[in-house]
């Protein structure tokens, strides 16, 4: 098999590729002699451990060497902007034995997690080698601001109507402001990669329609048993969708980082007549918190520009509970609440109510819960001021420089990936995934 590799690199490399080839070929043989993985015993496990992490060295350390070339290889010379799961598709096509094949991944799909083999780890050793480069990594993190195709279909309708419902999200324009109302009202608004595909097509289009000035999110009302008929903000990752092996690295746990909420942050990257001087279009966020924002809802309060919170409501991000690492959490809460804090919550689990004083923190103002509504009006007026636009990009430079966020988000691509198939979070999600969605 030839990678299209220069000669010249690939005698740089020694043997490497041969040898990853070879190795790839001999972990597929050993899984696939074995039972499915949850049935494996220990000395399988082993065995199938062994081979895979044989593999998986090779391709670390032949990404080591040639990330730039093989990214360039798929970016032609990185003027085709690829999305993640394009990215990805592309590598398994020039690069057998790089990453998972389309026909290996669609083996997995309809197994729980606890029987799939981990190829995601896989996408993960490449996604952090490209994130990692100095070159590749900010061409990928351009690609994915980037508005979706699905939302570019939908504008002319948002446009036209001012309202857009999706499975997960309804967004409508009132009075120049984009409300993003999200209504899992069946799951708390647990997020899947239905959720984040709904979340990251309703912001572009927010971004997007020029008569929004300001975007706000907040929860709609449940029919969830022990909630309904009240709002509720986020249950965070849908645990019964992760048991179910529905929960996967690049169209959910890596999309949304550099999806939607970097969105959030950034902007959108789109031609419009301030190119020249600023390539993006960013607007201020307003966040609603109604009963909770429990992990992946939390860490969406890190990057808003105002959080108001009903006084009954509380912030938690349960990520040793869950076993996984709480998105860019770890990267942002420090920088908002101080390193104590940021380590009572993420390592032991605390729970912060929007009413005691450490909340204020990742909180902005308090209002009884028949309040909010008046309170995100005041917000969304104080955010409409002309620099304000000006000034939050600029405090965004400042406080989230975009080489860091690279390069945190370059160790969460294969830090999360063995997260997602450690036995430990494969048994608690099985646990809780009856419970709590």
């Amino acid at each position: 098999m030839t990678t299209g590799l220069p000669a010249e690199e690939g005698a740089g490399s020694g043997a490497l590729w041969p040898a990853l080839t070879e190795a790839a070929e001999h972990a597929e043989k050993v899984t696939a002699s074995l039972p499915l993985p949850g049935a494996r015993s220990p000395r399988q496990r082993a065995e199938a451990d062994a081979a895979k992490n044989a593999a998986r060295a090779l391709r670390a350390r032949f990404l080591d060497v040639h990330a730039d070339t093989v990214y360039d290889r798929l970016t032609d010379g990185r003027t085709t902007p690829l999305r993640l799961h394009e990215l990805v598709e592309a590598a398994a096509a020039a690069f057998p034995g790089l990453v998972p094949s389309a026909e290996q991944l669609a083996s997995e799909r309809s197994r729980p997690q606890a029987d799939k083999e981990g190829h995601e780890i896989d996408q993960g050793i490449l996604i952090r080698a490209v994130l990692r480069s100095p070159l590749a990594g900010p061409h990928l993190l351009d690609a994915m601001l980037r508005p979706t195709p699905r939302a570019l279909r939908l504008l002319p309708e948002f446009r036209r109507t001012g309202l857009v419902v999706t499975d997960s999200v309804r967004l409508e324009r009132r009075d120049g402001a984009a409300h993003l109302t999200m209504c899992r009202d069946d799951c708390l608004n647990a997020e899947d990669d239905r959720q984040v595909d709904d979340m990251e097509t309703v912001v572009d289009l927010a971004l997007l329609d020029p008569e929004v000035r300001v975007g706000v999110l907040r929860g709609g009302e449940m029919t969830h048993p022990r909630y309904r008929g009240r709002r509720v903000f986020s249950a965070g990752i849908n645990l019964k969708a992760m048991h179910a092996g529905d929960i996967s690295l690049v169209d959910f746990l890596l999309r949304r980082e550099i999806g939607y909420i970097h969105k959030l942050v950034r902007g959108i990257l789109t031609e419009h007549d301030g190119s020249w001087h600023t390539p993006t279009v960013e607007k201020p966020w307003v966040a609603a918190v109604d009963s909770f924002a429990i992990g992946g809802g939390a860490q969406l309060l890190m990057v808003f520009d105002h959080v108001i919170a009903a006084s009954d409501a509380f912030l938690s991000l349960p990520a040793a509970k869950e076993g996984i690492v709480p998105g860019a959490a770890d990267f942002r809460l420090g920088r908002h609440s101080g390193p104590r804090i940021s380590r009572q919550v993420v390592l032991h689990g605390r729970r912060l109510m929007a009413s005691e004083p450490d909340a204020r923190t990742l909180i902005d103002e308090v209002t009884e819960p028949e309040g909010v509504d008046a309170a995100v009006e005041r917000a969304v007026e104080r955010l409409r001021a002309p620099a304000v636009n000006a000034n939050r990009r600029m405090l965004n430079l400042a406080e989230e420089p975009p080489d860091e966020f690279r390069r945190y988000m370059a160790e969460f691509a294969l830090q999360q990936a063995l997260r997602l198939y450690g036995e430990d979070v494969i048994d608690k999600a099985g646990r809780f995934g009856g419970g709590r969605s």
